[in-house]
């Protein structure tokens, strides 16, 4: 089973509000049915919830944010799911739309509603789900990140490899001249941040990437402009982008 997370990056226009990729997101569509084993797909919220996110002031940590922006968070991730789900029908897939609160209550996941997601995944529907804005207790309200939901699936369904699709190659070592980071064994690069970008931009990719690597599985960082590579990491072939080397669990 594949695990595959779409940036927010790869399927909006980030500097543009509610600005849908099209183009883009039709290609990823007409890669991944070249996938020919059970998937999962994640997908950020971009220039939709984050948009909301950052207008409204709602972050990660739970607090009692604005119950209108909380709606609006909700509603904009809806639309954006929808334009993702609309492009994998039309390229013949069978995505199945779960929102994160089918398995999640609070902010920790359901284990046995977890495992159910991988079962659905092996009858060949693709289960697909997305960063939102999920009620916590006592009136308070959080942003769960697409990242965050990466780790909490591989950790519990253990998939065979875990994939994100940036708006980049991978990691760098040197962004003036861009030299590739070609795999990684448990150094953290330090990352610049974008502004709005609510749930930690890379850096949080690369922190749950790397929990993940701890889990013992695998994690593909390539660019999602460029879907062919997801493709050939999924098939074994060379790839080009970042590889998070698993770790060996004793």
């Amino acid at each position: 089973m594949i695990l595959i997370k779409l940036g927010g990056s790869i399927i909006t226009n980030k500097d543009k509000p509610l600005s849908p990729r099209r183009k883009a997101i039709e290609n990823i569509a007409r890669n991944l049915a070249k996938i020919k084993e059970p998937m999962i797909i994640v997908h950020g919220g971009g220039s939709y919830g984050h948009y909301w996110s950052v207008k409204y002031d709602m972050h990660t940590k739970p607090k009692r944010y604005d119950l209108h922006g909380v709606a609006i968070v909700k509603n904009s991730m809806i639309e954006l799911d929808k334009i993702i789900l609309d492009a994998l029908v039309k390229n013949k897939l069978n995505p199945y739309s779960l929102p994160p609160t089918d398995f999640m209550i609070g902010d920790k996941p359901v284990p046995k509603k977890i495992r159910e997601i991988s079962e659905i995944a092996k009858t060949g529907l693709i289960p697909t789900t997305y960063g939102d804005a999920l009620w916590f207790k006592n009136k308070k309200t959080y942003i769960l990140s697409g990242d965050k939901i990466m780790t909490h699936l591989s950790k519990l369904l253990k998939p065979r490899l875990s994939i994100f699709a940036l708006n980049e190659d991978g990691l760098y070592s040197d962004l003036k001249t861009k030299k590739l980071i070609s795999e990684l064994k448990g150094e953290i690069p330090v990352i610049s941040q974008n502004k709005m970008d609510v749930t930690g931009g890379m850096t949080r990719k690369v922190q749950e990437a790397t929990q993940i690597a701890k889990s013992g599985i695998d994690v593909f960082f390539v660019n999602g402009n460029n879907p062919e590579r997801i493709v050939k990491a999924v098939k074994n072939r060379k790839y080009q982008g970042t590889l998070f080397r698993r770790k060996k669990i004793v």
